[in-house]
């Protein structure tokens, strides 16, 4: 049955998710509010047991247009395998097929969009990418990236044509064969980060680009790929990049500003639309975007923080404060009042933010995002239930009785906290 295969590969889907819960069930239980609400959807699975459907709740954050959209190529390709499968005493071989390869096949599907023939050529440049992330070279690991446009080459080039960018054409133009990475300057001189490989959908590479203006990007546009999100803009529907970052991990972006992560072995959607679902109202539209961006940038080179966006007077603030990183420093202190009140904005123009919050402590904005203090230790006694974790958690659990929290582990998950308890993690 659905439900018994599903439970094999159900705890990498909830983690995709954010830790929603997720089950197989039978089509017809699902009420027709939870099949399309913000805060559930079913897709339905046809198989020869009868109707069934992938179903996902979530309490505190509704569901992204990304995620409901991948929920039915997930859906859907759990169905091709699941129909597709004879037992003839091959159960274990299937499941274990099931948890290595339905992850990459919805996102293969999600990317090709209407072009289906372009499935497995998509399916094989993650393969290969994934494949070269193990790889180092002189102990330096692997980089390198791809654009993946829809349109004609002249077409692509007239779109995304300028003085910020480089092209050269390669004639004749080459596949994507487990061969393209025999060279280590295939990956040392197209890094997939100022510099990409330029391929069509049915990965034949045709050039390669450098972003000219690279250079002047501040260290979150870098980290975040700005350059890259403002060129798919241009690019056109349907194109997407996908690259190998210093951390030996896949990124495929799409547009406007989507990220699939491989990290660790397994897929995570980074949706900025989530986190503005979750700080709605509690910050300056603006100020949250950039603090969005500035996260990623953390979890992505692996720096620890606590943001608190506080929601209570300075006072009920200043009543949990039972210390500061810095001590009694008159120069720490002094250093603090210099950031104090500028907004995140400001500060991440100025290079400033990602060493604030990459610093330890409690990281505190307002609604304006507007910096309120940084290093604070504060009280972490009035958690309200039992916490499992380190410091970092329990003070993250303790602030968001003070407002909407955003944690950033060391090791790269980012944690959203509210009232006390988690109601979403990435990665």
């Amino acid at each position: 049955m659905p439900q018994k295969v599903f439970e094999t590969i159900r705890t990498g889907i909830e983690a995709f998710y954010g830790g929603a819960a997720a089950l197989v069930v039978k089509y017809d239980d699902v009420s027709k509010a939870e099949r399309n609400g913000r805060f559930a959807f079913a897709r339905k699975i046809r198989t020869e047991a009868g109707d069934f459907a992938f179903h996902f709740k979530r309490s505190d954050i509704p569901f992204t247009d990304t995620e409901i959209k991948f929920g039915e190529e997930l859906a859907s390709a759990f169905q091709v395998l699941f129909n597709g499968f004879k037992k003839n005493g091959h159960e274990a071989h299937y499941r274990t097929a099931l948890l290595s390869s339905l992850m990459d096949i919805a996102i293969a599907r999600y990317l090709r969009r209407e072009h289906h023939r372009a499935f497995w050529s998509i399916q094989r440049l993650i393969q290969l990418l994934k494949n070269l992330s193990y790889h180092r070279n002189e102990g330096v690991p692997a980089t390198t990236g791809f654009i993946i446009y829809r349109k004609q080459l002249h077409a692509f080039r007239d779109a995304c044509s300028g003085p910020e960018f480089s092209w050269n054409v390669f004639k004749p133009n080459l596949s994507i064969s487990p061969e393209f990475f025999a060279s280590p300057l295939t990956y040392r001189l197209v890094d997939g980060m100022g510099t990409y490989f330029t391929s069509n959908i049915n990965m034949r590479v045709t050039g390669m680009i450098k972003f000219d203006s690279y250079g002047h990007c501040d260290a979150v546009e870098r980290l975040y790929h700005a350059n890259t999100f403002g060129l798919l803009n241009r690019a056109g529907k349907g194109a997407f990049a996908v690259d190998i970052n210093f951390s030996s991990e896949l990124e495929v972006m799409t547009c406007p500003d989507k990220l699939f992560v491989w990290r660790r072995g397994n897929w995570s959607l980074f949706d900025p639309d989530i986190y503005k679902y979750f700080l709605d109202g509690s910050m300056d539209e603006r100020e949250q975007e950039l603090l969005i961006m500035t996260l990623y940038s953390l979890s992505k080179i692996r720096h620890g923080t606590i943001v608190l966006i506080c929601e209570q007077e300075k006072r009920v603030l200043d009543s949990l404060k039972k210390g500061s990183v810095g001590g009694h420093d008159s120069l720490s202190s002094m250093l603090i009042d210099q950031v104090k009140d500028l907004k995140v904005s400001d500060l991440k123009n100025s290079g400033q933010l990602v060493r604030i919050l990459s610093s330890d402590g409690l990281t505190v904005f307002n609604e304006k995002g507007e910096l309120l203090d940084t290093g604070l230790i504060i009280d972490t006694s009035l958690t309200p239930d039992l916490i499992t974790g380190g410091g970092r958690t329990t003070a993250a659990s303790a602030a968001s009785l003070l407002g909407k929290v955003i944690k950033v582990s060391e090791d790269g998950p980012i944690q959203l906290y509210d009232k006390g308890k988690l109601v979403y993690m990435f990665g």
